[in-house]
């Protein structure tokens, strides 16, 4: 669509205890053009009395907070506001949506699925608008995404990761450097990073496509470590290296 007007546009409000979490949620804001942010909070209670005085349109929304909850906030917020959940727990997803939410999204947080999810926002205060579509938003290098270790956000360079092993409740990240074991799933991270880098080879393995150095038969090696190819990914594998092979 055409560059949204001063009317038409978002104005949003981030609520997080977690700093990595804000600049995340900065970092897609600023991605999309009819998002306008507004303000940053790590005390929900103050972000209710700014609200008093400085509405906003849309509100990304942590749960778990240390002065009062995610779900307490939503009671007393009234709606006022459009809110999008934020959370690392998918638990409280029923609470969420009862209390009218507009998108319940699980940390870390891809830009495609944060995109669908303001899409959401953006058609509900414009039900007329022409939606703008997706701007095409992966680079072939550089970029980073955020794991949780512990009670820790943890910034991952793209560049620096070999391959993913999901295991039973955990995922183990191997970089360069170092493994990095985080309570995620594999669709998860699955979603996070860029198609055009990382590609599923397995129900339990995700791979650098810059990093593999030989194909052989339904294997794939990445330095030292030999990674078997799915069946149900064998079709999608094939293709990927039929667009990539030089003419």
């Amino acid at each position: 669509m055409s560059e949204p007007t001063h009317e038409s546009m978002l104005k949003c409000m981030v609520i997080d205890d977690e700093p990595l979490a804000i600049q995340l949620l900065q970092n897609h804001i600023s991605k999309v053009s009819f998002l306008e942010l507004a303000y940053t909070f790590n005390n929900p209670l103050d972000a209710l009395l700014s609200i008093n005085t400085n509405p906003v349109d849309l509100i990304f929304l942590d749960i778990q907070m240390p002065q009062i909850t995610g779900i307490q906030f939503l009671k007393l917020l009234q709606n006022r506001a459009q809110v999008i959940i934020t959370s690392a727990y998918q638990e409280y997803a029923i609470d969420g949506f009862e209390h009218n939410v507009v998108d319940y999204l699980l940390k870390p947080i891809s830009f495609e699925r944060f995109y669908r999810a303001v899409e959401k926002a953006y058609n509900l205060k414009n039900p007329n608008a022409q939606q703008e579509k997706p701007q095409k938003f992966y680079s072939e290098t550089g970029g980073y995404i955020f794991v949780k270790v512990e009670t820790k956000m943890i910034r991952v360079e793209l560049d620096d990761i070999l391959y993913i092993e999901g295991l039973k409740n955990y995922v183990s990240i191997f970089t360069k450097n170092q493994r990095i074991i985080t309570l995620q799933v594999m669709k998860q991270l699955e979603e996070i990073l860029p198609p055009n880098r990382f590609v599923r080879l397995h129900k339990s393995f995700i791979v650098a496509i810059d990093k593999i150095n030989a194909i052989e038969r339904q294997e794939v090696h990445v330095k030292d470590r030999v990674i078997p190819i799915g069946i149900t990914y064998q079709e999608h594998f094939s293709k990927l290296l039929d667009s990539r092979k030089t003419k």
